[in-house]
């Protein structure tokens, strides 16, 4: 399940995951899965068409990530893996966070985060001017409507109904996600 909150120029993002990483390290064998979250820049496209026509939406890069992960075989709920990332780059996440707030309560922890885009995109080094700062006032009123969805995709995770292993055999690697 993919769920999008677009703004003028930052979306957020959540989606469930399923993930098994072939080339495990040490303390995170076997699979997780849960809920990822991330903050991500958005860009209009031009028009293919009339006036009339659907405005195509690109959905660019991740500035800041949230993993609100759990070990499959363990007690569910119990988010053993979450982590966030402060600082994305490329693509690619830089540096994995632990934050005990996370565990202990997930949902509040992702409303503070999102409360404060300005200091997540200043940390990610993203300049912060008038469409950005009117982003952060739009999110901030939004932040409830975040929280539902959140909440709604980890009681889905919980029940086992999202953020499960492919369909057939256990693969040797997998990553079942949007995100």
């Amino acid at each position: 399940m993919l769920q999008l909150f677009g703004f003028d120029r930052i979306g957020v993002v959540v989606g469930d995951l399923y993930f098994l990483d072939p080339v495990q390290k040490a303390g995170q064998e076997g699979a997780e899965h849960g809920v990822r979250l991330e903050v991500r820049m958005l860009e209009p496209g031009e028009l293919k068409g009339s006036i009339y026509s659907s405005r195509p939406i690109s959905v660019g890069p991740p500035v800041w990530r949230a993993d609100l992960l759990e070990t499959v075989d363990g007690a569910p709920g119990s988010l053993d893996r979450a982590h966030h990332h402060p600082r994305m780059q490329d693509w690619e996440p830089r540096g994995r966070v632990f934050d005990v707030d996370m565990t202990a309560d997930p949902v509040a922890w992702v409303g503070r985060q999102l409360s404060d885009l300005e200091g997540m995109l200043e940390r990610a080094g993203i300049d912060v001017d008038a469409p950005l700062a009117a982003d952060a006032d739009s999110l901030r009123a939004a932040v409830p409507d975040v929280q539902r969805a959140v909440t709604t995709m980890l009681d889905e995770v919980k029940a086992g109904r999202l953020g499960k292993a492919p369909d057939g055999a256990q693969p040797d690697g997998a990553r079942v996600s949007w995100l």
